[in-house]
């Protein structure tokens, strides 16, 4: 087991600053590359108290500007166009970066693709919902219009 400082949010795992215990591989392959975490240290102390000092003063003020941007989300219906072929399927699936644009895109602010989760996989047009996690205690769901952008030809 590898003992490590999270840096950033990670989804089940835990928020800036939390010392976790992770497996190894977990650890190595995909915490530590995207920077994640870092590696526990005596020293490491000092920092996990500077991240949490840091998150604490953010969390006030941002906690006010995410619940104001999820009702924004959640007032109006986010269209999202796409490329399908006949009978509305698409040619691929629409991923969750997909949903950060598209709500960029209609005016409504900028969120990370990394808090937005589609429970379902979404390969057709018509009306579906993402999730997006813009604090541990705001979440806003987003009602999508999927819609064609243009036909394909055969």
């Amino acid at each position: 087991m590898a003992k490590l400082i999270l840096t950033q949010e990670v989804t089940g795992l835990g928020s800036a600053g939390d010392v976790v215990d992770v497996k190894n591989g977990y650890a190595r392959n995909y915490l530590l590359p995207r920077g994640f975490a870092t590696t526990w240290s005596k020293g490491g102390e000092k920092q996990v108290e500077s991240i949490k000092a840091a998150r604490e003063t953010r969390a006030v003020k941002s906690l006010e500007e995410a619940q104001a941007l999820a009702a924004q989300l959640q007032a109006s219906p986010v269209k999202l166009e796409v490329t399908a072929g006949e009978g509305g399927r698409l040619f691929g699936a629409v991923k969750a970066a997909d949903v950060a644009d598209a709500v960029e895109a209609a005016g409504l602010g900028s969120i990370d693709k990394r808090v937005v989760t589609l429970p379902t996989a979404i390969k057709a047009t018509g009306r579906f919902q993402a999730h997006a996690r813009l604090q541990e205690d705001v979440l806003a769901v987003i009602d999508l219009d999927v819609v064609a952008a243009k036909a394909a030809k055969k």
